[in-house]
C-alpha cells in the first residue's frame, strides 16, 4: 500500500494525516492489522479493520541449512505461494524476495523456470517478503546493514512497475528508510526494461545474468536471447546510466564442461573490459531436473583468475544449497526435512 491506496479507503470526513498514521504503523511499525494501530482512535481501528487488510504474507513453512539460511514459503492472499531466503552475516543480512510467482524465462539451469509464470506479484507481495523477514528477526535497516536482492522466483524487468514501486515503498524514510545502494535487482536481460529501469527516479541496483560468453551459447541456455540479442544486451549495459558510486554486476552461473573453459573466460573478460563492472562466478547449484553438472573447485578458481586480470572477479558462495535455497534452486521444493509454521 502506497500512502495514495490508503487514502483511497479513508471517508472524505476523515483527517488528512490519517493516512500517513496508517502508512507509518504498516512500514515503520510493520504492525500485522489495522486493530493494532494504537494512534488511531478505538473507532476508527474497528471500522477500518473490516475494510482494509494490511496484506502481509503469512508463513506456510520454513527450512533451516547447517550454514544458517533459512528459505520460507510464504503463502499469498490468493493461496499462491512464494519464495524467500534469508542468509545472515556477521556483519549484513541479507533477504533475497520474488517478484513473480514461478518465472517466464525457461533459462535452462534454473529450477524455478520448471514451474513457468503463474503471476506477477503486487508491489506489497514484493514489499511483504522483505517486511516478514524483517520482523521474524527483528531487522531495522536504519540500525544494522541490511540487503535486498530481487533474485528470487521471476524476472523482476517484466514486472517492473511494480517493482520499481516496490523499491519506492522500501527507500522511503517515512516508512521502512532502506537505502536504495542496499537494493540490487537481477534481470535475465530485457533490454527495453533496462532502458526504463535506467529512467527511474528512484531506482536499485543492477545485476545482469550473463551465463555464457557467446551469442549461441547463450541462446542454449537462456532463450530470452532469442528476442534480445548479446550484442543488443551489451549495447545497453553500455548506455546503462550509472550513478558515480555505481558499478554494474555481471552473474555467470558455471556449467561444468559447458561454459567453464579458459577459452570462455577470456571471451567474457574481452566482453566486459570496457565496462565499469564487477563479475559474480556462481558454479551451479544442482536440483532435480537440470540436465548440467556443478564444476569443481578447481575449475572455477582457474576461471576466476582469468576474468579478474581484466574485470574485478568474486566467486559467490553457495548459500543454503542443502535446503534448495541456493541461486537457481527456487522452486517450492517441500521433500526434504521441514518445520511447518
Amino acid at each position: 500500500m502506497e500512502l495514495s491506496d490508503i487514502a483511497g479507503v479513508l471517508d472524505p470526513g476523515d483527517p488528512p494525516y490519517r493516512a500517513r498514521q496508517i502508512y507509518q504503523a504498516v512500514y515503520d511499525r510493520r504492525v500485522e492489522r489495522i486493530a493494532q494501530i494504537t494512534t488511531l482512535p478505538k473507532a476508527a481501528r474497528e471500522e477500518l479493520e473490516a475494510r482494509l487488510d494490511v496484506g502481509w504474507p503469512k508463513a506456510a513453512a520454513h527450512f533451516d541449512s547447517t550454514d544458517g539460511t533459512r528459505r520460507y514459503l510464504l503463502r499469498l492472499a490468493d493461496g499462491r505461494t512464494v519464495e524467500t531466503v534469508l542468509m545472515p552475516e556477521e556483519s549484513r543480512d541479507t533477504i533475497c524476495i520474488s517478484s513473480q510467482v514461478g518465472c517466464p524465462v525457461n533459462c535452462r539451469f534454473c529450477l524455478t523456470a520448471l514451474m513457468g509464470l503463474e503471476r506477477h506479484l503486487t508491489a506489497g507481495e514484493i514489499v511483504g517478503q522483505a517486511v516478514y523477514v524483517m520482523r521474524e528477526h527483528g531487522l531495522d535497516p536504519r540500525r544494522s546493514q541490511t540487503n535486498i536482492v530481487m533474485m528470487g522466483m521471476g524476472e523482476p524487468l517484466l514486472n517492473l512497475a511494480n517493482v520499481l514501486k516496490a523499491v519506492r515503498l522500501l527507500t522511503d524514510e517515512q516508512g521502512i528508510g532502506m537505502s536504495g545502494r542496499r537494493i540490487t535487482v537481477s534481470t535475465s536481460g530485457i533490454v527495453p526494461a533496462m532502458e526504463e529501469l535506467g529512467r527511474a527516479e528512484v531506482r536499485p541496483k543492477l545485476a545482469i545474468s550473463l551465463n555464457a560468453s557467446t551469442e549461441e551459447q547463450r541462446r542454449e541456455l537462456m532463450p530470452i536471447t532469442r528476442k534480445y540479442h548479446l550484442r543488443d544486451l551489451l549495447d545497453a549495459c553500455r548506455g546503462y546510466p550509472l550513478r558515480p558510486w555505481e558499478k554494474l554486476t555481471f552473474e555467470y552461473v558455471l556449467l561444468k564442461d559447458v561454459n567453464d573453459t579458459d577459452a570462455d573466460a577470456r571471451r567474457v573478460a574481452r566482453m566486459l573490459a570496457n565496462l565499469r563492472a564487477k563479475v559474480n562466478l556462481i558454479a551451479l547449484n544442482p536440483g532435480p531436473g537440470i540436465p548440467y553438472g556443478t564444476p569443481a573447485d578447481e575449475r572455477v578458481a582457474a576461471f576466476q583468475a582469468i576474468v579478474r586480470k581484466t574485470v574485478p572477479c568474486f566467486v559467490r558462495k553457495p548459500r543454503g544449497r542443502d535446503i534448495y535455497a541456493a541461486c537457481g534452486q527456487l522452486k517450492r521444493i517441500e521433500s526434504i526435512a521441514s518445520e511447518a509454521i
